[in-house]
């Protein structure tokens, strides 16, 4: 009998809803309904304005970019120019410190070589150089380190 009352009930309520579908009117679905055709125009054109909006950002900086690259290229080829000037200037500048350095060379006096490995010879002189220190030093007050 449980079953029997089941079965009734069971019965009853799909009865129930058939019916209640049956007196409200059925709403369409979003696929279903249509808008007007001015509003759907309007969401295509916003749409598209959009779209374009983000390809002329993207163009913009493009250009913008490239006129950076640009500058920079030209700052670079300045550059290069200048560090070849100032390369070809340090070349010329060396080239007189040598002359004038051998200049100085010559012009020194250097003793024969026999004459510095006579060994009295060479006494004598570091004898004359010590004293002549020796002298430099009561000159100028400095004492002597222990």
């Amino acid at each position: 009998m449980a079953d029997a009352a089941k079965a009734t009930a069971k019965r009853k309520t799909t009865a129930s809803k058939t019916a209640a579908r049956a007196t409200t009117p059925r709403r369409k679905t979003t696929t279903q309904r249509t808008a007007p055709k001015a509003a759907t125009k309007r969401f295509e054109t916003t749409g598209r304005e959009v779209f374009l909006a983000g390809l002329g950002f993207y163009g913009k900086t493009y250009d913008q970019a490239q006129e950076r690259l640009d500058a920079l290229q030209k700052k670079l080829k300045a550059r290069r120019k200048n560090a070849d000037k100032v390369y070809k200037d340090l070349v010329k500048r060396g080239k007189k410190v040598e002359r004038d350095a051998k200049g100085a060379i010559n012009d020194i006096d250097i003793p024969n070589l026999d004459e510095l490995t006579d060994r009295k010879k060479l006494e004598a002189q570091l004898k004359k150089v010590r004293a002549r220190f020796q002298e430099l030093r009561k000159s100028a007050r400095i004492k002597a380190a222990a």
